[in-house]
């Protein structure tokens, strides 16, 4: 009995430790105590630097920031803590979060080889099954950017939806808790467009399943497995029910929104804009790079070599430095602005797919069919804007995510399902040979006849112009080296044209003589995995390799303070004497507690931590992409920064105003710096404004306007410092204000935290006191003398409230009710969910012991 059971986890400990050898193969580097570099995680530490700073200060989390867009929650920077149970259980299953990105890979492999493995695939094909998925390459063209939940919430899909085809297919309870935790994980770290799409998938299959359970008259199971289902869903809501609350909240304020303005209705969603949701769209000709990769040249800022054109042309009118310059041309000539690296599935699961479309039958493949379809339609985007108008106008949640080309997530965990699905049922020897020899020959014509043919002509319909060409050549460029550009562009799809031929003819081969009986089973999952791994390894070296890591002191201080951050500094020291004299006890400290020794880096920390938390003004960085950088943020507090889900309202100050350089609007947003671009070879100046409003002041009058339209109108002619512009809404929270004027009236800002602020004023006179903060209603409350009181917004993103005479104490206390609540639903939500994970699987142990 041992010796049975010890048979059947051996294929498992293989696959774990195959998995692991080749995840740390890959990324080497981390064994040399290197860490990767990646220009995401870049933007977060410097998105994220005050919530961290403040949280190894106090030990409190943070779930509000100032340091970029004037203010925002932090929920979508970095997950609010959370008490779900469920947390130590994605630790487990991600190594804590450490081993990055190693342990990315490895979740991609071992979570296919689960759901393989609970789709009826034997351990040794769901090896080979999991290194199709694990080595698609989106997925390690997201880890070189960092996109860290996306890779997260993408590793945990496989098994979420394996979990319901178990739930409906062999065992209701098994199949419903492993999709309930596993979604629960997913959840956790709060990536809702993966989770949508998963659901999307989810979604097809359930209509499948409900048109085989009608036909077949077995409904009252189907809605048994489905109430089942659902209460597992909502164990796995309630485990994460805190961030899910929180993003829900926010998701209204946020350009996930409706915008309450009117102008280009047409354009308009009730959540994103349809050129900015669909400004990342996949070509419809770019699909075929699922099956050759370089078909629209690779990536953006892709690397040629000594053979190509361009290094010829640029050797023949002799510009220096040609080989460094080849490492970074604009090889991709796609529709999208900008691309990373393309969608590559693998050219032996393309062929796989389309032979399994020949080979198997009912709903399975039905679902898994139209769920590629759909995916790949929609990843089309503005170039079939039909379709994708309908989803962004009437599918619920879709217009509340970008980058409409990321859906392509789904084809990339159905086609190599549905590849080794057929792949098994072919090596069950439940395919005769009639059938198979009839499928082996169409797909090979289909799959290699399309790669044949762009080897042999390649530019039988492209030019392989790409749309910034024309720029390119406006701004100087010869257009000697555009034209090698154009060669070489067709020569990448060539070559990786004859490069995809080649590995089907292989796989091809390698099915045939299997199926023949020329070789055994087990060595056609070995020569399956090499090949897999001989394609799909080298592609993905081209997007993440050893040039990508750097040592740990690079990666932990990616910011370095630039000649202007100093000037700040010391412009503050000097306005601020007692600043100085708190960054010389912090420093003496951390040398008392690291022997004496301390880096220019550490002391720039300190000074800049110790500057952040004794002051509150804000940057305008125009020395950098104000509004699509968040270096500024890891030194200041700025009215730029880094985020996909910044405020609605305050996107659109920013369209409407700031743009323009409203300096009344930057005034109200107490702009104190500006950074000014060198000129030449000179570094970039700081000017002080003296104009700034600063943290808060008092206005003589205020102007009610009818709607946002008004509202935003209304900034580009008015006097901040005197002036307040309320939406009609909030009339009756200043109704009955009258202004009498008091030269001494003063409100200062006393103390500074992320989630507190304290002012105290002191007037003859009622008030009307404008706050140059961000205003949001969902978290932030307003005290006064230690009396909750009301505040409203005004001037379209700040807030305002009535003062009355006299001295007195004003707060800013952030204190969301959703976290709190949250939480406590979290706790009894996990709690249930873990002790229903030990029950079931206890019974299925029993069960098994029995039989």
């Amino acid at each position: 009995m041992t010796n049975i059971s010890f048979k059947k986890i051996i294929p498992h400990l293989v696959a774990i430790v195959f998995f692991l050898i080749l995840s740390f193969t890959y990324f080497s580097p981390l064994l040399e105590g290197k860490k990767i570099r990646q220009s995401d995680m870049t933007n977060y530490y410097g998105m994220s630097k005050e919530l961290r700073d403040y949280k190894k200060e106090t030990g409190e989390n943070v779930l509000w920031s100032n340091s970029m867009f004037g203010g925002m929650p932090t929920y979508l920077t970095s997950n609010p803590t959370t008490k779900s149970f469920i947390k130590h259980i994605h630790y487990f299953f991600s190594f804590n979060n450490g081993a990055r990105p190693a342990n990315f890979i490895f979740m991609y492999f071992l979570s296919f080889y689960i759901a393989l493995l609970l789709f009826g695939v034997n351990p040794w094909l769901s090896i080979v099954g999991a290194l199709a998925y694990g080595f698609s390459s989106y997925f390690f063209v997201i880890i070189d950017a960092g996109h860290t939940t996306k890779i997260i919430a993408i590793g945990y899909m496989p098994v979420i939806i394996a979990g319901v085809y178990y739930a409906f297919k062999k065992n209701m309870l098994l199949g419903s808790i492993i999709f309930s935790i596993f979604f629960a994980m997913q959840l956790l770290v709060n990536h809702l467009q993966i989770t949508y799409y998963s659901g999307l998938i989810i979604l097809i299959l359930g209509i499948f399943q409900f048109v085989y359970s009608y036909k077949n008259k077995i409904l009252k199971k189907f809605f048994k497995t489905l109430g089942v289902l659902i209460i597992a869903a909502i164990l796995a809501i309630g485990s994460n029910i805190n961030n899910i609350w929180l993003t829900y909240e926010y998701s209204k304020y946020s350009i996930r929104g409706k915008s309450e303005l009117t102008a280009n209705k047409d354009n308009k969603t009730s959540g994103l804009d349809k050129d900015y949701a669909t400004s990342w769209s996949y070509g419809i000709d770019e699909t075929l790079t699922l099956l050759i990769p370089n078909f629209k040249g690779g990536a953006s800022g892709g690397a040629l070599g000594t053979n190509s054109e361009t290094y010829k042309i640029l050797k023949q009118n002799n510009v220096p430095n040609a080989r460094n310059i080849i490492k970074q041309q604009p090889c991709y000539w796609g529709t999208q602005p900008f691309t990373s690296g393309p969608v590559y599935i693998g050219a032996i699961v393309f062929f796989l797919f389309i032979l399994s479309l020949f080979i198997l039958r009912g709903k399975t493949k039905w679902w898994l069919l139209s769920a590629t379809i759909l995916s790949i339609l929609l990843a089309w985007g503005k170039n079939f804007m039909p379709l994708s108008s309908l989803f962004l106008d009437y599918f619920p949640g879709y217009n509340k995510f970008r980058t409409v080309s990321m859906i392509l997530v789904i084809a990339e965990f159905t086609m190599p399902l549905l590849a080794f699905l057929g792949l098994k049922k072919i090596f069950d020897g439940k395919v005769d040979k009639k059938s198979f020899m009839k499928a082996f020959k169409y797909s090979l014509y289909i799959v290699g006849g399309i790669t044949l043919f762009f080897t042999l002509f390649p530019g039988a319909f492209f030019d392989f112009k790409a749309s910034s060409d024309a720029q390119y050549v406006a701004s100087g460029y010869p257009e000697w080296l555009v034209n090698a550009w154009h060669a070489d562009r067709k020569s990448l799809l060539q070559t990786d044209a004859f490069r995809s031929l080649i590995f089907i003819l292989l796989s091809a081969t390698v099915l045939l003589t299997t199926y023949l009986k020329k070789i055994n089973k087990n060595t056609a999952y070995v020569l399956f995995a090499v090949l897999i791994i001989i394609d799909m390894w080298p592609i993905n070296k081209r997007y993440v390799n050893n040039n990508n890591f750097v040592t740990k002191k690079e990666a932990n201080t990616p910011y370095h303070p630039q000649q202007y951050d100093m000037q700040i500094l010391q412009s503050e020291l000097n306005e601020n004497p007692e600043i100085q004299k708190q960054i010389n006890d912090k420093i003496t400290e951390f040398k008392k507690e690291n022997k004496n020794k301390i880096s220019i880096d550490e002391i720039n920390n300190i000074k800049f931590t110790t500057l952040n938390f004794a002051t509150d003004y804000r940057i305008f960085n125009l020395a950098v992409n104000t509004f699509n950088d968040a270096s500024t943020a890891y030194f200041h507090k700025s009215i730029g920064g880094y985020h996909a889900a910044k405020m609605k309202r305050y996107q659109e100050l920013i369209d409407y105003q700031i743009s323009k350089n409203n300096m009344d609007v930057l005034n109200m947003l107490n702009t104190k710096y500006f950074i000014i671009p060198a000129k030449g070879n000179n570094q970039a100046t700081v000017q002080q404004n003296p104009n700034t409003l600063g943290n808060a002041w008092f206005v003589e009058k205020y102007k009610i306007v009818e709607n946002a339209d008004s509202e935003i109108n209304e900034l580009s002619n008015f006097s901040p410092a005197n002036e307040l512009i309320v939406d009609k809404r909030f009339k009756k929270q200043i109704d009955n204000f009258s202004y009498k004027k008091d030269s001494t009236a003063n409100i200062n800002l006393n103390k500074y935290t992320p989630t507190y602020l304290k002012y105290t004023s002191n007037s003859k006179v009622e008030q009307l006191a404008v706050f140059s903060e961000i205003y949001y209603d969902k978290g932030w409350d307003a005290f006064i003398d230690g009396k909750l009181s009301p505040y409203f917004r005004a001037n379209y993103v700040l807030r305002a409230m009535k003062v009355p005479a006299g001295k007195h104490t004003i707060e800013f206390k952030f204190e969301p009710k959703s976290y709190v609540i949250g939480n406590n639903i979290s706790i009894a939500s996990s709690s249930i969910l873990i002790l229903l994970l030990i029950g079931i699987f206890a019974k299925e142990f029993l069960k098994k012991k029995e039989q």
